[in-house]
């Protein structure tokens, strides 16, 4: 199927370009009994409806002339979201210095499979994230019965810590949008 979605890119991205818009992603998937290539565009101002029915008309005739895809498939275009999936370096570059999330496939060596931080750098092999996790502060037994006593919360520092995570374990990584 990830041939299907590089010939699907090649084919779209110049004609998506051409009215106005960037080609984000392309996925073809299996969901259930049916298929389905999804197109996911963007520009500066960001999508709406419109734009997705604009970007529609324009690739139905070029997808079906290509014929690259066999099976009865749904066509869906939309934007990439407001928490978008990073597949490529392009995504990755604007994304630094931005908070990010990331699934690997399976737990690492300190028992996670998933981390949230900021993006600092990457490379072809690693993605490398800095991480603030909160811990509470040791205090002594005297100082714990006070503190509960007095319902004071606990209180916590937070550790920045920087972690360098190999690209091959990855599954997913996503913006991270904050919704306060």
């Amino acid at each position: 199927m990830a041939n299907i979605e590089q010939k699907v890119e090649n084919l779209l991205k110049p004609k998506i370009e051409e009215i106005g818009y960037k080609l984000y992603d392309v996925e073809y998937v299996k969901e259930g009994k049916n298929y389905f290539l999804r197109i996911y565009i963007d520009n500066e101002k960001g999508i709406d409806l419109n734009d997705c029915e604009k970007v529609n008309d324009a690739i139905m005739e070029p997808l079906d002339k290509a014929d690259y895809i066999k099976e009865q498939y749904f066509l869906e275009v939309s934007s990439p979201g407001v928490e978008r999936t990073l597949k490529k370096d392009e995504h990755l570059e604007k994304n630094i210095g931005k908070e990010i999330y990331i699934k690997l496939f399976q737990k690492d060596n300190d028992g996670k499979k998933e981390y949230k931080g900021t993006l600092k750098k990457y490379t072809e092999t690693e993605i490398i994230i800095e991480t603030k996790e909160k811990t509470k502060k040791e205090t002594s037994k005297k100082n714990k019965k006070e503190t509960n006593k007095n319902n004071n919360p606990k209180e916590q520092e937070s550790n920045i810590t920087e972690i360098t995570l190999e690209r091959k374990n990855i599954a997913q990584i996503k913006t991270v949008y904050n919704w306060d």
